[in-house]
């Protein structure tokens, strides 16, 4: 049986931080061959520029709503029947509420085919951009704490995305989360994703950590442990080079776990493709 290949987690130039456009990364997932492709661009309306660094507040934009879902949505038609292709959006959640009603308004006129849940930062800064002072402890509970709010969420979404995000900057010798150290905050989480049914995602974009994945194996396998079944991949592309990377890689991880599908959301339903 043929292997559908699937990838949920790209980004282009509508986003700030993407390097090829749209139409550049749909060409080059149509070559490698993949079946369902998720466009994910951000949407960080929890940024607060005036804390981001001088030099960073002219490369920073929030992707334009209307342009990127009118032009999205013509590629999207025009590609139909050669590649299935979902566009959606990647929501970096805040607790403000005023920020929570700007992500609620936005699915409401959009309509993305799936969101992704992320966290990113606290205080308005991405963790890619802030000066991270405190013990590792510390950091890391205040992350986990702020990602298990962030499954309450008011807006819909799908994928909870990269758990662990913050790890890829921390300045310690030991990035890893363990269990050992965050098995309470962390089972919360997993618990939480179980039971209200969305989608633990296994991104590979690891940025030099000593894990393959983001969440790590171990963490995975916890999910497994408490009835998880609904994973997605995401490559967390931002240039073409790097769609589907490591797919193959945290395939064998995760039917060493024992999972053995993939899940895709599109409009609501969770499409399962088998590994």
């Amino acid at each position: 049986m043929q292997k559908l290949l699937t990838d949920m987690h790209t980004h282009s130039t509508f986003s700030h931080d993407g390097r090829d456009d749209l139409k550049t990364m749909l060409n080059c997932a149509v070559q490698k061959g993949i079946a369902f492709y998720g466009v994910s661009e951000h949407f960080d309306f929890d940024y607060d520029y005036s804390k981001m660094p001088q030099e960073l507040r002219t490369k920073l934009y929030n992707t334009d709503e209307e342009e990127y879902f009118h032009a999205a949505r013509h590629i999207q038609e025009a590609y139909e029947g050669v590649i299935n292709v979902a566009i959606g959006a990647e929501f970096g959640y805040s607790d403000d509420e005023k920020v929570q009603g700007r992500y609620v308004s936005t699915y409401e006129k959009y309509r993305p085919d799936f969101v992704i849940n992320s966290v990113h930062g606290v205080g308005g800064v991405d963790f890619a951009y802030a000066v991270i002072t405190g013990d590792k402890t510390t950091v890391y509970k205040s992350y986990l704490q702020l990602v298990r709010r962030s499954l309450d969420a008011p807006y819909p979404y799908d994928i909870v995305g990269h758990i662990g995000y913050v790890a890829r900057y921390v300045p310690f010798e030991d990035r890893a989360f363990s269990l050992g150290e965050f098995g309470e905050e962390l089972d919360d989480i997993l618990k939480t994703i179980v039971q209200k049914g969305k989608i633990l995602e296994v991104n590979s974009s690891n940025k030099n950590l000593e894990t393959r994945t983001i969440p790590c194996k171990e963490i995975i396998q916890r999910y497994y442990e408490l009835g998880g079944r609904k994973v997605s991949f995401g490559s967390d592309a931002h240039f073409q080079e790097r769609i589907l990377e490591k797919r193959d890689e945290v395939v064998e991880m995760l039917q060493e776990i024992g999972f053995t599908e993939i899940t895709v959301p599109f409009r609501g339903e969770h499409i399962k493709i088998p590994l």
